[in-house]
């Protein structure tokens, strides 16, 4: 590919738009099922519930500390398969590039998605490419579909819980949200943060043998403040957040501090908030502070049946604090 940037004929459907295509996407996608000459691809059928979720990213940077967009796409599609219990299986991939970003930095971009996924055994098996004109984008946003395979006897969601069940986070929370901001170098800032951006099957996986197993989800925009409010509201009950007990790691506390930032309401890209009988609790955070990603995995708060459904925050200090749902986007374009 002699251009050294991407041109609007990139996206004209004629030769530039081929050897993108085939030098970028196809080297670095390729797997049996990926025809670039069909406009269909037949995918093998596998015994279990067919799960299907859809995506899209415009993050900004595009690579940030522990991440990119190219990875955050695999991990984004296949985390929100994951916590409805299913194997991510296929993914698909859409492209729309602006016009004038450097091809090296489009090859890292994925090269990094393509390892991303093998990494969890999940293939691309179709996607598209859109070249935007210079000024309509921020260098690439990516769109996805994925395909994942569950037991079709597993029964997960909000339906099943239950007041008295226990809250689980899977690690500490807001890292995301902070290491994208700080790439961006805005308001003087710089650190070592990195993202939290990282499958979260090996956790979900794990805590499917328990029985109380009610509901599971990935905090990802609005942060475990916005899961907490989605589970009350379909609920009907309270929820309560232990504040002492939730983990968030000192440089994500003093940028907060620093900003008017509130950690609970800010983006995960690799953790899980899980709903459990409370008296299967203690075992399923034992499971989870065994693997890699859970060893800061804790036990935050509970279901309770009240006249109203609401979010409450048990301080530090002892005392109680209404968490109001989010409204303003504190950082936008982080997923």
């Amino acid at each position: 590919m002699l251009n050294s940037h991407i041109t609007l004929a990139h996206g004209n459907g004629g030769r530039y738009m081929r050897e993108l295509i085939t030098d970028i996407f196809a080297r670095y996608l390729h797997n049996p099922l990926l025809d670039i000459h069909a406009d269909a691809v037949a995918l093998p059928m596998e015994i279990g519930e067919m799960v299907m979720t859809t995506d899209g990213f415009t993050v900004r940077p595009l690579e940030f500390p522990g991440g990119n967009i190219g990875a955050l796409a695999v991990h984004g599609t296949t985390n929100d398969l994951a916590v409805v219990g299913a194997i991510p299986r296929y993914l698909t991939l859409n492209a729309f590039i602006e016009e004038g970003l450097e091809i090296a930095q489009l090859e890292r971009l994925i090269a990094s998605l393509a390892q991303t996924a093998r990494e969890i055994n999940v293939v691309v098996v179709a996607g598209d490419t859109k070249v935007l004109p210079r000024g309509e984008g921020s260098g690439l946003y990516l769109a996805t579909t994925g395909l994942g395979i569950r037991n079709p006897q597993l029964k997960l969601g909000m339906n099943q819980i239950r007041a008295g069940d226990a809250i689980l986070v899977s690690g500490s929370v807001g890292d995301h949200g902070i290491a994208v901001m700080l790439a961006r170098e805005q308001f003087g800032l710089r650190g070592d943060l990195r993202s939290d951006a990282a499958s979260v099957l090996p956790l979900t996986q794990a805590l499917l043998p328990f029985s109380g197993l009610r509901f599971m989800r990935d905090p990802t925009r609005g942060g475990l403040a916005t899961v907490a409010h989605d589970i009350s509201q379909v609920t009907g009950y309270a929820v309560y957040l232990e504040q002492p007990q939730i983990p968030i790691l000192e440089p994500v506390q003093v940028v907060c501090e620093m900003l008017g930032y509130d950690p609970l309401y800010l983006a995960c890209e690799g953790r899980v908030v899980a709903v459990i009988d409370s008296a299967q609790a203690p075992a399923a955070l034992a499971v989870w502070q065994t693997l890699p990603q859970g060893q800061q995995a804790a036990m935050i708060g509970r279901v309770v049946a009240d006249s109203r459904p609401r979010v409450i925050l048990k301080t530090v200090l002892g005392g109680e604090r209404l968490l109001d749902e989010l409204e303003d986007d504190p950082l936008p374009r982080i997923c």
